[in-house]
């Protein structure tokens, strides 16, 4: 006999759930463990016999061969019913569920936990792979067990697969009416007068702008339905966190207290409270049921704990991008539009000599009065004076009124009559329906026995599994840094790689010991100045005095670097000040000024590199996402921030391609629409004939290859640069034909073979056979404009005639001495360039020099040359040559037909 078990006081989740698996474990029976939630029951009364349900009374114990129980990993939920799971007969025991961060004491053999909000859609997505259909009956009580726990996909527990779960159970015929019926059946008379009794006797607390209410119903004997009650109060009373308790004795010194918990506060998490007294369920409703304890004191526990995390509100200066680009009165139209077109901005601050604020005008101002020809006009006659104002501390609930109230899309923020911020409509947009996507615990978790399961949470609290991730001495480094960063009143974030590498880090593959990091310091909202990046770097020189320092003042930047040491190994950890940046030109290097870090994020290249992790307090370990980052890394594809960004940068296009193949992610398709526009627009041409220095065409374009080129990928990445057409970022002519992929197989072999210690660098060595596979006359111009080194250049630069002279020379010489005299005189890269342009019959004559007439060493030496009576001088390299030519021609084979052939050749 196969059970399947629902835990006491099963819900229709619970039902839902067992009905499906029924389908999936055929001759499977269903067994209410203990009771039922009234509407449950209610719909049982009628529905019954559609379902294979058994008593548990009925069950022979010794005949049961599996269980199978669904929606909780709790034994003490299964009633009496737990007793079978110790049975020494049972071959498995099968667990189903979505309430994560639980601790099962169930001994199962096999488990499907996931981050869903019903465990029926779990069961629905099984029956969709084994494309098992259902009566109506089933899709109906299944569809009531989504309904029901997710609010109708309305709870901040749902997900778009509890959506197409439910859409494929409206395609299985499940019944709307019934569904309504029982989805919502109204409050029994009993719970009807304890809502009453409720509404009398709630306590109410406000704190940091939510509502919180409690209160304690002491009734006679068990009530059944409470969640239906806590969840009217909830909607009757609109608070935001309710504490819904009741007692009821179970004998004349005993009793049994329920606790019911609801909230809407984000953030909070009642699974983590209930979880310590013994309940559990979701961050936004758990329950427990304790035996014997005082009730006040359970209450009060709880009601502290939700106060602990009900978190602090945002306010503007959280919100708020700064510092704000602001232009005088006397500004005209021209110079603010040319303003808004740098910086991107929907409009501007307008402020007096004093620097107060005196107006706002928009970008819709500036067109306006463009169209009518009043470019030169000043801006005080367009600008809007009519001002609302807040502070940085204004919250975001205020900050959202004001804007619904008065239509107003952006608010400056002035702190003693000074501008220092401005919020704008998106700003609040975002964080107000920004995706949080974060389970209760927040940890990352997969979809169990899917191999294809993508990343589905990504929040990585700084205390717990950025820790465990790290390498413990990098961890130290940040905390220390973020400490300095605090005592000067600033922020401190990790952004870029280090923190995409950490999201994509599997737990199970050890600590990071990260090569590469990169800290911005957000000191604005404290009026830093422009050096924070820097003046953080050298305290933490300070504290790590084997670090080098070196500072770009250009760029507001500071790095640290280590070489080999003992703990740190060769790190480099950039410090920045958050800046924004503006282009002059394409591929120029970018002008940046001081700004927020939203506004740094911005500038970055891609989505899943614009993500940063708070280090310091308060929300430390809280990620920023401003550019949906996370969804881009569980899309696993490669998103560009800006459609403007590939002409302003090349080098992004490498670097996108480089993390592609590097991730296995795919190109989004507008993003590769952008990169094939900027290369068949012709600007980097245009762009390099008008301005001498393109250093995105030159050095950074260099650093580029250079890491696609020593990487174990880089013919992948070479593949796909040369689909995209970016080849051509190099040169014009450069593609990635046949005959170069030839060539630099056999650049492979012969590095492979000649230079197995590596005296040689590979990837310079890889970039000078792909520039020898343009025309002659291009290479030496390419070698110079990506500043290679001067012997690369005049390698390159030489590379035709050497091969000119090897080509004609070659078949001509009648020995190998003659192969050697004429070879020799080229360094290995030169010979293997050489090689890699010439016909078979050449290359086996260059091979056969490298692998063994290169390596014929002379019969005697100097010092042999002495013992023979031979002065000292330049004959001597003379005589060991001829040696050795006669030694390769074979005319000596050995000493004594060596010292033959000198008394012959060279008499004393």
């Amino acid at each position: 006999m196969d059970l399947i078990l629902c835990h006491t006081t099963a819900d229709f989740d619970a039902l839902g759930a067992a009905v499906g698996l029924t389908r999936l474990l055929p001759g499977s029976k269903i067994v209410l463990s203990g009771g039922s939630h009234p509407p449950v029951r209610d719909f049982l009364a009628l529905h019954r016999d559609e379902y294979p349900l058994i008593e548990r009374r009925s069950v022979n114990p010794e005949k049961i061969r599996s269980l199978t129980v669904v929606d909780t990993q709790q034994r003490d939920r299964l009633g009496k019913a737990a007793q079978w799971l110790d049975l020494p007969h049972i071959r498995e025991i099968i667990i189903y569920d979505h309430h994560l961060g639980q601790e099962s004491d169930i001994p199962a053999t096999e488990s499907y936990i996931s981050s869903v909000g019903a465990t029926t859609t779990l069961i629905v997505e099984q029956l969709q792979q084994q494309e098992i259909s259902l009566t109506p009956a089933e899709a109906t009580v299944m569809a009531l067990g989504i309904h029901v726990d997710t609010g109708s996909l309305t709870y901040d527990q749902s997900t778009p697969r509890d959506a197409l779960a439910l859409a494929w159970l409206m395609q299985q015929g499940a019944s709307l009416s019934v569904i309504s019926t029982y989805r919502d059946p109204g409050l029994s008379v009993q719970l009807q007068q304890l809502l009453t009794e409720s509404l009398e006797n709630l306590e109410y607390l406000c704190l940091r702008g939510y509502t919180v209410a409690w209160v304690t119903l002491r009734t006679k004997n068990f009530v059944p339905g409470l969640s239906s009650l806590a969840s009217e109060l909830v909607e009757l009373t609109e608070i935001d966190a309710l504490l819904l308790a009741n007692e009821y004795p179970l004998g004349e010194e005993d009793s049994r207290l329920t606790v019911i918990g609801r909230s809407q506060i984000p953030k909070t998490n009642l699974n983590v409270l209930f979880q310590l007294l013994g309940g559990g369920g979701h961050s936004q409703a758990a329950s427990l049921n304790l035996r014997g304890v005082d009730s006040e004191a359970i209450l009060k526990q709880l009601l502290d704990g939700v106060k602990a995390q009900i978190p602090h509100p945002l306010t503007a200066r959280d919100l708020m991008s700064s510092p704000v680009r602001t232009i005088l009165p006397e500004t005209t139209i021209a110079e603010a539009q040319r303003i808004l077109l740098r910086y991107g901005h929907s409009g501007l601050s307008v402020v007096d000599a004093q620097g107060q604020l005196v107006g706002i005008i928009s970008r819709r101002d500036l067109d306006v009065a463009l169209h009518h020809g009043f470019s030169h006009a000043p801006v005080k006659g367009y600008m809007t004076t009519n001002l609302k104002t807040i502070t940085p501390d204004t919250t975001l609930p205020q900050i959202e009124a004001l804007m619904v109230t008065y239509d107003i899309g952006r608010l400056p923020v002035l702190e003693n009559e000074q501008l220092v911020g401005l919020v704008t409509r998106t700003d609040v947009l975002r964080e107000l329906h920004q995706e949080r996507d974060e389970d209760e615990e927040g940890q990352k978790f997969k979809i169990q026995n899917d191999a294809n399961a993508a990343l589905t949470k990504f929040k990585i609290p700084l205390s717990t599994e950025l820790q465990n991730r790290l390498a413990p001495q990098l961890w130290q480094l940040l905390t220390i840094a973020s400490q300095e960063a605090e005592k000067r009143g600033w922020h401190l974030y990790l952004v870029g790689g280090a923190v995409r590498d950490l999201l994509l880090a599997e737990a199970a593959s050890g600590t990071l010991m990260i090569k590469d990091i990169d800290l911005v310091v957000d000191g604005f909202h404290k009026s830093a100045d422009v050096g924070a990046g820097v003046e953080l770097a050298k305290a933490l020189q300070q504290l790590y005095p084997a670090a080098r320092l070196e500072i770009h003042g250009a760029f507001q930047t500071a790095a640290l670097l280590w070489h080999k040491d003992p703990e740190l190994d060769s790190l480099w950890v950039d410090i920045a000040t958050a800046r924004t940046e503006f282009y002059p030109y394409p591929a120029a290097n970018p002008e940046v000024e001081a700004s927020s870090i939203r506004q740094d994020l911005y500038r970055r290249d891609f989505s899943i590199n614009a993500i940063a992790l708070r280090l310091t307090t308060p929300r430390a370990g809280e990620l920023l996402d401003f550019f949906g980052g996370l969804l881009d890394l569980q899309a696993r594809q490669i998103r560009v921030l800006h459609p403007n960004s590939f002409i302003e940068d090349p080098t992004r296009i490498y670097r996108g391609v480089r993390f592609a193949v590097r991730f296995g992610f795919q190109i989004e398709p507008q993003t590769e629409e952008f990169i094939r526009y900027a290369i068949n627009s012709g600007v980097y041409d245009r762009t390099a004939q008008e301005n001498s220095k393109t250093p995105a065409l030159q050095t950074r374009l260099k650093t580029e290859l250079k890491h696609i080129l020593e990487a174990p990928y880089w013919k992948s990445a070479l593949q796909l640069l040369d689909n995209l057409g970016a080849l051509q970022c190099i040169h014009p002519t450069l593609k990635l034909d046949a005959e170069l992929l030839r060539q630099l197989r056999l650049l492979e072999r012969c590095l492979r073979r000649f230079d197995a210690e590596q005296t040689l660098i590979h990837w310079e060595m890889r970039l000078e056979a792909l520039i020898t596979h343009l025309a002659p006359q291009y290479r030496a111009k390419v070698a110079k404009n990506l500043q290679l080194q001067e012997d690369s250049i005049k390698r390159l630069q030489n590379l035709a005639s050497a091969q000119t002279e090897v080509m004609e020379s070659l078949p001509k010489c009648q020995s190998p001495s003659q192969v050697v005299q004429l070879l020799r005189q080229y360094d290995l890269p030169m010979l293997i360039l050489i090689a890699l342009q010439s016909p078979r019959s050449l290359r086996h004559q260059i091979w056969e020099y490298l692998t063994v007439l290169a390596n014929v060493q002379p019969l005697l030496n100097g010092n042999d040359l002495k013992k023979l009576g031979y002065k000292p001088g330049p004959q001597y390299r003379q005589i060991l040559d001829d040696v050795v030519a006669a030694t390769l021609d074979g005319v000596i084979k050995d000493r004594t037909e060596a010292e033959e052939f000198l008394a012959q050749h060279y008499p004393k």
